[in-house]
């Protein structure tokens, strides 16, 4: 998935969401949702906004393709960037939907949240949301962090999971995008829960052609990427197993501001997440990375092939 960079200070005034919000707990073809979900309403149009990666921009041309099928008007603004930028964005009323990863999110809000199966971490969300916000029920799809080497440096330093970089304290690089760093998925808990110290953390990009390009030079070690990146197979890189449990269940979930939250937005949503799995959405995102395909023009020719559009 490449990263690209966010346009010159876009959302740069908005403020860090707080406070609470609602949420549902599995997918339905009813919309699920709370019981206080009538208030809002889809007639302006909706803003998709994605993050900075190839398939989060998939996601939210998924988004746009079955809201417009709904009746619903949409205009999509891709690659704006982290959370810390989005989520504002969404708060401030400058965005309206984010295509969003259940356990990364909830980090993101509650660091100190300890929930990681999905209804739980759907319930754990319901609390931490800033107060507006929504997540619509998760679907089936899922893609979680992984942290990688390749298949040389597993048989060098004898790493088949998380716990074994600590053996290796203070050789090792590891490469990521800067906000990883800080993470708990990532730096602060690889660290605080398997007790693993870098020699060297290098800031690249988000399962991008930096840091993927770092892991085959050997610049790094050790590369943060996500599951459904195809070149994990493609390479034979290696996925350090979790035996702690640091990192969530990561389900794709919609996160959007209530204000839009309409029960024509619920059905369609819901229904794409009903029909959206793992191994398709691993295999969009293929298309863009390596076939060079536009995500829209992706997104829209599976919303078509799995009856989700006409």
């Amino acid at each position: 998935m490449n990263r690209r960079t966010l346009l010159g200070g876009l959302f740069a005034a908005a403020s860090v969401p707080a406070l609470a919000a609602c949420s549902s707990g599995v997918t339905s073809l009813d919309g699920g949702g709370n019981a206080g979900s009538g208030g809002g309403s889809s007639k302006s149009g909706v803003t998709i906004g994605t993050a900075n990666f190839t398939e989060n921009q998939v996601l939210g041309y998924l988004y746009a393709a079955v809201l417009e099928a709904a009746g619903v008007k949409t205009k999509v603004r891709p690659n704006l960037g982290t959370r810390e930028i989005v989520i504002p964005a969404l708060k401030s009323g400058d965005i309206d939907l984010l295509p969003e990863y259940q356990g990364a999110l909830l980090n993101y809000l509650d660091p100190k949240a300890t929930a990681a199966e999905e209804g739980a971490m759907q319930n754990a969300l319901t609390l931490a949301l800033p107060a507006g916000l929504e997540v619509l029920p998760y679907g089936i799809a899922e893609d979680s962090d992984a942290f990688v080497v390749t298949r040389e440096t597993a048989r060098k330093y004898g790493l088949t999971t998380l716990a074994d970089l600590a053996k290796q304290n203070g050789k090792l690089v590891i490469g990521a995008a800067a906000e990883v760093k800080k993470r708990q998925v990532g730096a602060v808990g690889l660290k605080d829960v398997y007790g693993v110290e870098f020699k060297e953390f290098k800031s690249l990009d988000s399962d991008g052609p930096l840091v993927k390009g770092a892991l085959k030079k050997g610049d790094v070690d050790v590369a943060n990427l996500f599951t459904t990146d195809t070149d994990i197979e493609a390479y034979d890189w290696v996925i350090l197993g979790d035996p702690k449990n640091l990192i969530p269940s990561q389900h794709i979930v919609p996160l959007i501001a209530d204000r839009k939250a309409d029960s024509t937005v619920r059905k369609a949503l819901a229904r794409l997440g009903n029909v959206l799995t793992t191994a398709q959405l691993t295999e969009l995102n293929r298309q863009v990375d390596k076939d060079k395909k536009d995500p829209e023009d992706v997104a829209n020719a599976y919303a078509k092939q799995h009856g989700l559009t006409k």
